[in-house]
C-alpha cells in the first residue's frame, strides 16, 4: 500500500483546509485509513480515522466538531476537511492506513507528511 497526502499550505485561523490522501495497492479498500499529525515537541496523534467500509468514524476531541473524515472507494481517496482553524492545529499531517481499527497498535503503512500552517 502506498499513501501520498497533499493539500497542506498556509491558513488563517479560523479558516478551511481540505487534505487529500491517495491510496495504491490491491486491497487498499479493506484498510482502515487515518490521518495522524505531529506538532513541534509534541508526539504523534491520530485525528480521525475511518474504517474499511466508510460507516464508521471517529475524531480527537480537539477536533470534533471541526474536523471531517471522508473515503471514496471509487477513487481510493481520503479526505480530511478542517474547518475553523486554530493555531495550535499546525503540524505535520500524515495519512494512514492499517488493517483493523486498532490504531492503539499504530499504523501499518504511512504515507508522507504535508504540512498545515495556521497563522493567528
Amino acid at each position: 500500500v502506498q499513501l501520498q497526502a497533499s493539500g497542506g499550505g498556509l491558513v488563517q485561523a479560523g479558516g478551511s483546509r481540505r487534505l487529500s490522501c491517495a491510496a495504491s495497492g490491491r486491497t487498499v479498500s479493506l484498510y482502515a485509513m487515518g490521518w495522524f499529525r505531529q506538532a513541534p515537541g509534541k508526539e504523534r496523534e491520530l485525528v480521525s480515522a475511518v474504517n474499511w467500509s466508510g460507516g464508521s468514524t471517529s475524531y480527537a476531541d480537539s477536533v470534533k466538531g471541526r474536523f471531517t473524515i471522508s473515503r471514496d472507494h471509487a477513487k481510493n481517496t481520503v479526505d480530511l476537511q478542517m474547518n475553523s482553524l486554530k493555531p495550535e492545529d499546525t503540524a505535520v499531517y500524515y495519512c494512514a492506513a492499517r488493517r483493523g481499527s486498532n490504531w492503539s497498535n499504530g499504523a501499518d503503512y504511512w504515507g508522507q507528511g504535508t504540512l498545515v500552517t495556521v497563522s493567528s
